[in-house]
């Protein structure tokens, strides 16, 4: 019994509290802001610790929040039944060379999926796509562009009669990259596959977690799930 609660407590050996933890991986993650900046507005409100810290912190903290999120959010979207998805791949360089950032989206903008891969071939695409699928189950149409890696992904899946393109149909994904590229360009591009893929999944959990369509909403109705998604925010891990 006494493992097991202590197993519960991630934060038992930070001399930090969870509170200053959270925020620091909030802005680091949420925001394109770098190291030295989170160490800099922390120290604005008093909290002094070095950026290294906040690298160790996302770097500990980051998944473990993001998979809460996820694990919160995957139930919910397996019972809607007018799921669609829209798949795309982005270039990323790392160290100078070419990746490729693969993404899923659904119809609301979510970020369900983020895979890196340094080829863009049927391989890449079916290995991509059975990890979407495991995870979050199956859509009811998926939306994708021309890449010819994708029907032959889907073939092989069985899956190749829910596949939609369209020259317009696959917006919401490719809008759905503009947070990420703004982080990129504050991170400084990246050094290593493994830190992309950790970064990539962490910002598109938290991102899904603040993201309440504020364009489409009053700005009470914005407020409350502002404070909703930021009281949900303080209790992860908690």
């Amino acid at each position: 019994m006494s493992r097991a609660c202590k197993s519960a407590n991630p934060f038992r050996y930070f001399n930090s509290s969870p509170e200053i933890i959270r925020l620091a991986v909030l802005m680091y993650v949420r925001f394109p802001l770098s190291l030295r900046n989170v160490e800099d507005l922390l120290a604005e409100r008093g909290i002094d610790i070095c950026h290294e810290t906040v690298r160790l912190w996302w770097n500990r903290f980051g998944p473990m929040f993001a998979s809460e999120i996820r694990r919160q959010r995957v139930s919910r979207m397996r019972g809607f039944r007018q799921w669609r998805w829209h798949l795309d791949e982005v270039f990323v360089k790392i160290n100078g060379e070419r990746h490729y950032l693969w993404r899923a989206v659904d119809h609301e903008g979510e970020v369900l999926e983020s895979y890196v891969t340094k080829t863009r071939d049927k391989a890449a695409a079916l290995t991509f796509l059975k990890k979407a699928l495991k995870r979050h189950g199956r859509a009811e149409a998926i939306v994708t562009d021309g890449l010819r890696s994708y029907p032959a992904a889907m073939r092989q899946l069985g899956n190749l009669d829910r596949r939609k393109m369209g020259r317009w149909l696959n917006n919401r994904v490719e809008n759905s990259h503009l947070p990420f590229r703004r982080r990129e360009r504050a991170m400084q591009r990246f050094r290593q596959m493994k830190t992309l893929q950790k970064f990539a999944s962490v910002h598109g959990s938290l991102h899904n977690h603040f993201s309440q369509d504020r364009h489409l909403i009053d700005r009470k109705t914005y407020k409350q799930r502002r404070s909703a998604a930021l009281a949900e925010w303080q209790t992860l891990m908690a």
